[in-house]
C-alpha cells in the first residue's frame, strides 16, 4: 500500500515571521493527520523558521530547487549538502517554473537527483506536458521523454527513493484542473515508464503526485483515483486552513 503524500509548495511566498504564523495555525489542524506524509517545501530564507516549528511534529520540510555540486562558486546557489545541514528531508526537481524560467532540462534534473539522493534528500521530480502538447496529443510522449531523460542511470535502489509529480503546465496557476480521470490516465503512463525501465515491483511501489491548481474541493475526486498517491499543492498550501483540509481529504 502506497502512503499519501501531501507537499505544500510555497514558491516565493513569505517572509520568516509569515512562515511562523502559518505553522502556528496549521500544526493543530494536522496534529492527528498521520494517514498521509506531510511536506512542505518554503522559500530557502524560511527553512531555519520552518524546521524550527515542526520541530518534535510529523509534517516535513523540503527544499525548492538544488545545485548538483557540493560546494563551489556557484553565487546564488545552494547545495544539497546544505539542505540536509538546515533538516531538510525533500527537495522539488525540475517544477515546470525551473524549467520555463531557469532552463532546467532533463540532464540538469538528472544531474541533481543523484546530487539529492546522494546527500540522503527525497527528490520529488516533477514532469509534464504543456498545453500545446496536450492538443496535439502529445502527453504520453513527453512524459516517456522525461521520465527517461530525468531517471536516467539510476539503479532499481536509487529510483526507490525518488517520487515523480505529475504536474500539467497548463493547469498549474491556471485555475484549470485535470478531470480525476485524464490525471489517472498520465499517471498510468509515468507508471508503465517506470515498469519498463525499473520493473513492475519498482512501478508498483513508486508514488506518483498530482500537481496543477489542486483545492480543497477537488482534492477528494483526485484521491480517489488508485492511480494518484498524493498531491504537490501550490497556491492553497499558502493557507493553513486551506492546506490542512487538503491534507484531511
Amino acid at each position: 500500500m502506497r502512503r499519501p503524500i501531501m507537499a505544500g509548495n510555497w514558491k516565493m511566498y513569505k517572509t520568516p515571521a509569515e512562515t511562523g504564523a502559518f505553522f502556528e495555525k496549521f500544526k493543530p489542524l494536522v496534529a492527528n493527520s498521520t494517514h498521509c506524509e506531510i511536506v512542505i517545501c518554503p522559500p530557502f530564507v524560511d527553512l531555519r523558521a520552518a524546521i524550527d516549528a515542526c520541530h518534535g511534529t510529523h509534517i516535513q520540510i523540503g527544499g525548492q530547487n538544488l545545485f548538483w555540486a557540493k560546494e563551489g562558486a556557484y553565487t546564488g546557489e545552494i547545495s544539497p549538502n546544505m539542505l540536509k545541514a538546515a533538516g531538510c528531508k525533500w527537495v522539488i526537481v525540475a517544477h515546470s517554473e525551473r524549467r520555463q524560467y531557469f532552463g532546467e532540462t532533463d540532464e540538469s534534473a538528472n544531474k541533481k537527483i543523484f546530487a539529492a539522493l546522494e546527500s540522503g534528500l527525497t527528490p520529488i521530480y516533477c514532469v509534464g506536458e504543456k498545453l500545446h502538447e496536450r492538443e496535439s496529443s502529445k502527453t504520453n510522449q513527453v512524459l516517456e521523454t522525461q521520465c527517461l531523460g530525468g531517471l536516467d542511470k539510476l539503479t532499481p535502489e536509487q529510483f526507490a527513493k525518488i517520487v515523480i509529480a505529475y504536474e500539467p503546465v497548463w493547469a498549474i496557476g491556471t485555475g484549470k484542473v485535470a478531470t480525476p480521470e485524464m490525471a489517472a490516465d498520465a499517471h498510468r503512463c509515468i507508471r508503465d515508464q517506470v515498469r519498463k525501465k525499473f520493473g513492475p515491483d519498482a512501478a508498483a511501489a513508486c508514488r506518483i503526485l498530482y500537481g496543477g491548481s489542486v483545492k480543497p474541493d477537488n482534492i477528494r475526486g483526485l484521491m480517489a483515483q488508485p492511480e494518484i498517491d498524493g498531491a504537490l499543492v501550490g497556491g492553497a498550501s499558502l493557507e493553513a486552513v486551506s492546506f490542512s483540509s487538503i491534507v484531511n481529504f
